[in-house]
């Protein structure tokens, strides 16, 4: 029974639902000899089910995951965390707004990298829309609650995208003298992060995190199961992004 409900659960939550929606009504239609509208639904249905299982997510963000490793024992001068969204207005322990799922990885590693090396953090994160908060002052916050000085936090708090964090972040370090920037964005970000940073002369220390695939995974009958379109949303998004850098700058 205990298996079983792991096996059906997926199908109820979504996507899984739409999935047996499409099947049904593709094998409808076939039975109906309206063989177009069958192979549709059924193609849909098929094409969303494999997206949305572990080892199409994992090889999707494979080739962006593993260009860089985590360094073993980093050394440099200060920490430029990247910023991965906010919820803006959700209320909170010490005050108003959350870093996203996503960016609380890059924010507990900024925290522990912090702790171990004793140096600044740059956090760089603004606002695309006027009515959304800036992201920076909301992570500082978290920053601090987690231990990190409030004198130890640089923010950045006008950037809108990657390109615009590496330029308003080199001006940062090159006022304060920093050397080695050690910068600290999700696993699947920072093959598009590292080459700004580098388009504006700055040469990083990459520390990834937030890894979503890993190399010898060993899958499970679950893994096959349907699940989100999260991963594979990231992976699409950041290669559109490379292809668009690619041609841009």
């Amino acid at each position: 029974m205990f298996m079983l409900k792991y096996a059906l659960v997926p199908f109820i939550l979504l996507p899984g639902i739409f999935i047996v929606l499409l099947m049904i009504s593709g094998l409808w239609f076939l039975f109906k000899k309206n063989l177009k509208a069958g192979m549709v639904n059924l193609f849909i249905g098929s094409l969303m089910w494999l997206l949305s299982t572990s080892p199409a997510t994992d090889a999707m963000l494979g080739g962006l995951e593993y260009n860089f490793m985590i360094p073993k024992n980093p050394k440099g001068d200060v920490i430029i965390l990247l910023g991965g969204g906010a919820h803006a207005g959700a209320p909170d322990l010490s005050g108003v707004g959350t870093p996203s799922e996503m960016m609380l990885y890059r924010v507990v590693t900024a925290v522990r990298l912090h702790k171990r090396l004793k140096i600044p953090i740059i956090v760089s994160g603004g606002t695309v829309f006027q009515h959304v908060k800036p992201e920076a002052p909301i992570v500082k916050r978290f920053l601090v609650d987690l231990g990190v000085p409030d004198n130890a936090i640089i923010m950045e708090d006008k950037s809108l995208d990657t390109s615009q964090n590496a330029k308003n972040t080199q001006k940062i370090c090159l006022e304060s003298g920093f050397k080695i920037p050690i910068l600290v964005t999700s696993a699947f970000h920072m093959k598009r992060s590292v080459m700004h940073f580098k388009s504006v002369g700055i040469e990083v220390i990459p520390f990834p995190t937030g890894f979503q695939s890993w190399r010898n995974r060993q899958y499970g009958w679950i893994d096959f199961l349907p699940g989100g379109f999260g991963g594979v949303s990231n992976a699409v998004r950041e290669y559109l992004a490379l292809l668009f850098y690619r041609y841009a700058f």
